[in-house]
């Protein structure tokens, strides 16, 4: 995991904290990006009463080192490994837009789509990466965020899209952007009472073991291991700001 650029320390504050939304919208590019992001945050306010919906814009195809592995197969397992780590997290809906894994683009039809997404689902909190995060090497994590702000500010003006607009499907425009992963991080969320409950949900992506978890599914050892990891990352999240386990994101009023 790498380093982040965090605001100057300080004490936490509560009342900087948002409420529990209502409703609440990830858009990750492949499935498991917005556990590791955000499972936390989501697990919490999913105990809390959030209507979560979980979006994932890839198929998940290229998420192996296995070169025997069939691809229709990795895409059936990777769908079948969110639906189970979304009801860890507590989640209510999943979208699967089967996108071609590695080949996101920040196209008009991209942003439509999720423009449409936030319109029908109407969040107070839309989760999603940071598409300014420096030296972020994996294309899809760069398109799927800027797809997704650009689709904010679609979603939030009647004359973007006005085809999908209809009795039912209105502009939308959530109270709060979450980015993970973020290049500034601004704004904390306390995960020390859901932390567990993040790590079960990563855990249900057994086929990214191997590639992302350090083969944590193997055995108990292995899971320890990726376990003192991510508790080490989440209290290091959490040290800016006096939390002993935390999520840091960059924060924006859309």
């Amino acid at each position: 995991m790498t380093t982040n650029i965090y605001s100057p320390a300080r004490s936490f504050d509560p009342e900087e904290t948002l409420p529990t939304p209502a409703r609440a919208l990830t858009i990750g590019a492949h499935p498991d990006d917005a556990e590791f992001g955000a499972g936390g945050t989501l697990a919490k306010w999913a105990a809390a009463g959030c209507h979560i919906t979980m979006l994932v814009v890839s198929d998940g195809s290229k998420g192996t080192w296995d070169p025997d592995l069939d691809p229709e197969l990795l895409i059936a397992s990777r769908q079948a490994e969110q639906r189970s780590a979304a009801d860890q997290l507590g989640a209510r809906d999943i979208v699967m837009l089967d996108h071609i894994d590695g080949e996101i683009e920040n196209s008009v039809a991209l942003r439509q789509e999720l423009s449409f997404w936030i319109r029908t689902t109407r969040p107070d909190v839309v989760l999603s990466h940071d598409p300014w995060k420096r030296y972020m090497l994996h294309p899809d994590h760069r398109a799927t965020g800027m797809a997704a702000i650009d689709a904010i500010v679609a979603a939030r003006d009647h004359l973007f899209f006005p085809d999908q607009l209809s009795e039912n499907v209105t502009k939308h425009r959530p109270s709060a952007v979450l980015l993970w992963s973020a290049d500034e991080i601004d704004y904390w969320e306390d995960i020390s009472e859901s932390f567990d409950t993040k790590i079960a949900a990563l855990l249900e992506h057994s086929t990214q073991g191997p590639t992302t978890m350090a083969s944590a599914q193997e055995n108990d050892q292995a899971r320890a291991e990726f376990v003192t990891k991510l508790r080490v990352w989440s209290a290091s999240m959490g040290e800016p700001v006096g939390l002993t386990a935390a999520e840091g994101f960059k924060r924006l009023s859309p």
